[in-house]
């Protein structure tokens, strides 16, 4: 099941940032291990991805630089930055709020389904 686009919209920099936490990609990368992570339930394809990046770099939350690949070949590589950092904590304490504000809207069939 892939999530509707706009649903995905709001979660999508907590995403990225959450998988750059873990350490820098360049941004085919950044797009596999999303997809990799979440099981193929979330996709950001290069039209949603990189304006994305560029915004959260222009926000100071990623910082981009071009080093070498093992390939040879440039490429463009994000890792998150302090501030970025912050604010991943801050939209992390958002979505438990509103996951379990849904699970009690939705009479704790998110908590069932999960264990």
């Amino acid at each position: 099941m892939k999530f509707e686009s706009q649903l995905l919209k709001g979660v999508a920099p907590t995403v990225v940032l959450e998988i750059l936490s873990r350490g820098q990609m360049y941004g085919y990368e950044l797009s596999q291990a999303i997809e990799k992570r979440s099981d193929d339930i979330l996709s950001l394809g290069k039209g949603t991805l990189y304006p994305l990046l560029y915004n959260l770099e222009a926000k100071g939350l990623v910082a981009a630089n071009w080093e070498k690949s093992d390939t040879g070949r440039d490429r463009r590589y994000y890792s998150i930055t302090g501030k970025g950092k912050s604010q991943l904590a801050a939209q992390k304490q958002q979505l438990v709020k509103l996951s379990a504000g849904l699970d009690l809207l939705f009479g704790g069939a998110i908590s069932q389904a999960l264990a």
